[in-house]
């Protein structure tokens, strides 16, 4: 059974503020009635939201990734409409079910041992339903957009996309973490180890890891793995726009020579107000450079985790997520002189 709540736009219009001679996205943008239609949608971008942070939670992390999706609908669906903007491309699925799981994961004994080992529990089956949904979405030839949620949820996207193209992908994820921690209860640290141990990631490249955050142990491991590479933060350092770029299309181009995904981590963006902000890291306007000049052919997902806004930032988060999808969707890709 397929666990999500579809939207339509009787649902989201008190979003939009409408102004006259304007419109907004959230007046011209598609939606899912349910996933048999899928195939026949003229939208070549799919949006769906998770808003969860149980997976955050079991990995000892800050909450507050739950309210990502919604920040990001406020802003997206205020987008104007105009030449340089495409809100035919994307089409609103809904929201993934968890509120059963987060009452749940609420109401576990803090103090219990068993604590992190019951988040883990509530993890596997919000891994479960993801997984459905994206095999779902990929299988009818469309291109999911998954915002909010912690970065276990990496681990549903790539099972989901695997099955349904029937083999292993690849992964280029930029993030200031691996997400290979031991195979322990699942949470957001692991999910690429879970991902990698059951044969749906085949190459992985992690771009802008932080040195001071990544055990040895994980150091070792990729090393030994030609499947995996990274581009250390550190290197990054002082170095100009342009070698970024070039560095970010050489990680691309390690993964996206065949059926790949993309995950963005905003723990790894400078500043952002995500389950791990970091006051050193990667710009926004770097990621966006790139995602506006690559070409992302074998592209099968792209997943915007992490972000935990606040009240006093939610519009800040909102707008910076919905430049990132815009910035993808986009049908022009503009070419670096």
């Amino acid at each position: 059974m397929l666990l999500v709540k579809f939207y339509n736009f009787d649902e989201i219009q008190h979003k939009i503020s409408g102004r006259p001679g304007e419109t907004k996205f959230g007046e011209k943008i598609g939606f899912v009635k349910n996933v048999f239609e899928l195939s026949n949608l003229k939208q070549r971008y799919i949006l769906l939201g998770i808003p969860e942070d149980i997976g955050v939670r079991a990995n000892h992390g800050k909450p507050g990734t739950s309210k990502a999706w919604e920040a990001f609908l406020n802003s997206f669906l205020n987008i104007q409409v105009n030449e340089y903007t495409y809100p035919s491309n994307i089409a609103i699925l809904g929201e993934l079910t968890v509120k059963d799981l987060m009452e749940k994961a609420s109401n576990l004994d803090k103090n219990s041992p068993d604590y992190f080992t019951n988040l883990g529990k509530l993890v596997e089956e919000i891994d479960h339903r993801i997984s459905e949904v994206i095999e779902i979405i990929v299988a009818s030839g469309k291109i999911p957009i998954i915002i909010g949620g912690g970065h276990n949820n990496a681990y549903g996207n790539i099972k989901g996309a695997s099955k349904a193209l029937k083999s292993a992908i690849n992964v280029l994820n930029i993030d200031a973490h691996t997400d290979l921690r031991k195979l322990e209860h699942r949470h957001s640290g692991n999910g690429f180890s879970f991902a990698k141990s059951e044969g749906f990631l085949n190459r992985y490249f992690i771009f802008g890891l932080h040195q001071n955050y990544t055990p040895q142990y994980i150091f070792e491991e990729i090393i030994s793995d030609k499947n995996i590479q990274f581009q250390l933060f550190e290197y990054l350092m002082g170095k100009d726009s342009k070698f970024v770029q070039k560095s970010l299309k050489s990680a691309a181009d390690f993964v996206f020579q065949s059926q790949s995904g993309l995950e963005i981590d905003c723990d790894s963006i400078k500043d952002f107000p995500s389950s791990a902000q970091t006051p050193s890291g990667i710009k926004l306007e770097e990621i966006r450079n790139f995602l506006k000049t690559y070409n992302f052919s074998n592209c099968q997902y792209l997943h915007l985790c992490e972000a935990a806004p606040s009240k006093e930032n939610l519009g800040q988060v909102g707008k910076a997520l919905s430049y990132l999808v815009c910035d993808f969707i986009s049908e022009e890709k503009i070419i670096e002189i």
